[in-house]
């Protein structure tokens, strides 16, 4: 097998389980090397693929699937030029059709092959295999459904023309890398920068999900339409009153637009030292992407917001076209303001001046959307809506009596209160 003359398809991750395995197959019936060496290397690589099949909830052919997945993992000048846009023009196409020749013959070897010259019938054991969990723990089981189906039409490509096709067309539909295969994101601080990590637990909300503020989704959807669709956005604060459902409406946004290539980035205030090395991993994708900010509001002690108004207005880099910044807020003006600001004009000459600053960050926010307490009538709508969508056999009469103690010593008037009382009557059914 000729994994030594892949070129674009290097230093992929689990690469020496590939170069392993490909060793295996030149040389099983090899007398220069020892057979229970070759044996015992065998079974270390067919325990790394169950392990990656418990991992990633991987099932049927493990080979095949273990190959489908470095292909659909590999970010190099082929698959990051192909992701969200297709089938790209220049040499690098006779590249890549040379790597998947080598790919398509791996894909073809028979394994059955390499056990009868090592003299075991243990591969049978991944050529068909049924995983405890086919979740998994590092992918939901929608991207791993989908490795799986590649892996399976990889398997029956006639050619390596047709098996480029297969290839470019996934990264079209579904990305590569770890962009590709997640929706959203964390930062994490290391002693070589921010590392960007995928969050593989998301809430499936969608915006139908929150009863009322239209208006409020209306605009949040234009905005993020708007972006999506390669035309000019602006950057967003949602803000209001706890519980009416900010948060909920941006994760809502990300599933909604996630298949036309949008994903999230979550950071905290403490990460936006951060915020250009973020920038400078994804400014160059295909992909669009919302630097989400929940929660956002700083004392008048924290400077942080100082940086992140030098990144989206201010510095001498350009923002990229695929980025924006989505936030919530309780507050409007982000920045608190105390009496202290005011009685502060006798000792500071340009009091103005500071104070401006302070309300300037809210102004780089080109989109701002109000999300207000529902008043009782919208509250008791809420309330109906949720207990018909999750089934709460209740009357009306009596599910609206119990709905106003709840309120009453449970938050207040807001959707998160109307969605907790519901979640407790479920809990008592």
């Amino acid at each position: 097998m000729r994994t030594n003359e892949l070129i674009l398809y290097r230093y992929m991750e689990h690469e020496d389980l590939l170069r392993d395995m490909t060793f295996l197959i030149d040389n099983a019936d090899n007398d220069y090397y020892n057979k229970e060496d070759l044996k015992s290397l065998l079974f270390e690589n067919l325990n790394e693929l169950i392990e990656l099949a418990a991992n990633y909830g991987f099932e049927g052919n493990l080979w095949h699937t273990f190959l489908t997945f470095l292909l659909a993992n590999s970010e190099n000048a082929y698959s990051t030029a192909c992701e969200v846009v297709g089938e790209v023009e220049g040499s690098v196409n006779k590249a890549a059709l040379h790597d998947f020749q080598i790919f398509k013959e791996l894909f073809e070897y028979d394994l059955k092959e390499m056990g009868e010259k090592l003299g075991t019938d243990s591969l049978e054991l991944i050529e068909d295999y049924h995983p405890v969990n086919a979740k998994g723990h590092v992918f939901n089981k929608r991207i791993r459904d989908r490795i799986c189906d590649l892996s399976k039409a990889l398997a029956q490509t006639d050619d390596a023309e047709e098996f480029k096709t297969t290839v470019t067309q996934f990264y079209k539909e579904f990305g590569v890398g770890t962009f590709g295969l997640h929706k959203a994101f964390r930062i994490e601080h290391t002693e070589e920068g921010a590392q960007i990590v995928p969050i593989t637990k998301i809430a499936h909300v969608h915006l139908d999900d929150l009863v009322g503020y239209d208006i409020a989704k209306k605009k949040l959807i234009d905005n993020t339409e708007a972006f999506v669709k390669g035309k000019k956005a602006n950057n967003c604060l949602l803000f209001g009153d706890a519980g009416t459902g900010k948060s909920s409406s941006i994760k809502a946004i990300l599933n909604q637009y996630y298949d036309q290539g949008l994903r999230m980035i979550e950071v905290y205030k403490h990460q936006f030292k951060d915020l250009n090395d973020v920038i400078a991993q994804i400014k160059n994708r295909n992909y669009k992407f919302i630097i989400y900010m929940d929660d956002l509001s700083f004392e008048e002690f924290e400077i942080e917001y100082k940086y992140l108004k030098a990144v989206i207005e201010g510095g001498l880099e350009k923002k990229p076209d695929n980025i924006l910044i989505y936030a919530t807020s309780n507050r409007r003006h982000l920045v608190r303001e105390t009496f202290k600001d005011k009685a502060d004009r006798d000792e500071e000459l340009h009091t103005n001046d500071t104070v401006q600053e302070k309300l300037s960050l809210v102004a780089r926010f080109g989109v701002t959307i109000y999300f207000g307490k529902p008043d009782k009538k919208e509250f008791q709508k809420i309330v109906t809506t949720l207990a018909d969508r999750y089934g709460v056999e209740m009357e009306e009469e009596k599910l609206l009596l119990e709905a106003n103690k709840w309120e009453l010593s449970h938050g207040g008037l807001s959707g998160r209160t109307a969605q907790q009382f519901i979640d407790y009557l479920l809990g008592q059914q």
